[in-house]
């Protein structure tokens, strides 16, 4: 038995809501501003693209994570998934950039203070590289913009140069939020990665990015081998696959426990979207599927 899930439950379990910054009486003032323009980006992941375009930003995310240095002067407007609407409109915001698979959450809220969202679809490579051109020609990071996407495409070469030829294995592929786990499909992000490194996800058919399922029927699919997503609180999330994997029976008779086949991915590089991590990803990725030492 499988279901669609759509990623609100998911992010409930996963995003850690940092301390907020309140609005003082220096939230507005010109830090971040350029040409006139006041950005907010309210992911990780659009601030890390944001800096390598060289745009500066008067709003970020708060986060568990580092933010780029040029950042530290940039007000916390919270929780990518409810940002404190108080903080965002003192900022005086030109432009708020949020992740499409944060839309269905968050328009209601913006729309009801009519306020425009910014949604950039990071939802695969292609998608975060089509974003990417598109706000780095609004602000004139056009060459920045395609240095990043030059890039990815030079190691994506390599990649499908390397696996020319190679048997493809196949792949299952949990994500992992506390107390609980989802199955990504082909249509999520680290789906997209495992495509480009050669593997083939097991959940076919679906139209959205994870869905829920026993391990009866993930059984069944008999991946070749499994890959583990921790977010969040990664240490926890870990712990409980372990776990999972000691106290369910079931889990012994998959071809890629017994293998040894079964791999923990490390949350920096592989995140819920598309990141400048991406890369990197894909050579963790050759190591896992193929075997490389």
């Amino acid at each position: 038995m499988k279901k669609a899930i759509g990623l609100f439950g998911l992010l409930v379990s996963i995003m850690l809501a940092g301390c907020s910054a309140s609005a003082g009486d220096n939230a507005n003032e010109q830090i971040g501003e350029q040409d006139g323009d006041r950005i907010v980006a309210t992911t990780v992941a659009l601030t890390e693209i944001m800096d390598a375009l060289d745009i500066d930003l008067v709003g970020v995310p708060s986060s568990y994570k580092d933010l780029p240095e040029r950042y530290a002067d940039a007000k916390e407007v919270g929780n990518p998934m409810s940002p404190d609407m108080e903080m965002l409109l003192s900022l005086k915001p030109t432009e708020i950039y949020s992740v499409t698979t944060l839309k269905y959450d968050l328009q209601e809220m913006f729309e009801e203070r009519e306020i425009d969202m910014t949604y950039v679809n990071l939802e695969s490579i292609d998608a975060m590289h089509e974003g990417i051109l598109k706000i780095g020609k609004k602000y004139d990071s056009v060459e920045q913009a395609e240095a990043i996407v030059a890039q990815f495409e030079e190691k994506a070469a390599a990649i499908e140069k390397a696996i020319e030829g190679k048997e493809k294995p196949t792949v299952l592929i949990l994500m992992g939020i506390p107390g609980s786990y989802l199955v990504a499909t082909e249509h999520s992000y680290i789906g997209d990665l495992v495509k480009r490194a050669g593997g083939v996800n097991v959940i076919t058919g679906e139209d959205v990015e994870f869905i829920s399922s026993n391990t009866e029927y993930l059984q069944q699919t008999n991946p070749d081998v499994i890959l583990r997503a921790a977010h969040g609180m990664p240490e926890q999330v870990i712990q409980m696959f372990d776990e999972e994997f000691r106290s369910n029976d079931v889990w012994k008779h998959f071809d890629a426990v017994k293998n040894g086949r079964v791999y923990d991915l490390e949350e920096t590089l592989f995140g819920t979207t598309g990141n400048l991590a991406a890369a990197e990803a894909l050579d963790e990725l050759m190591k896992m599927l193929h075997e490389e030492k």
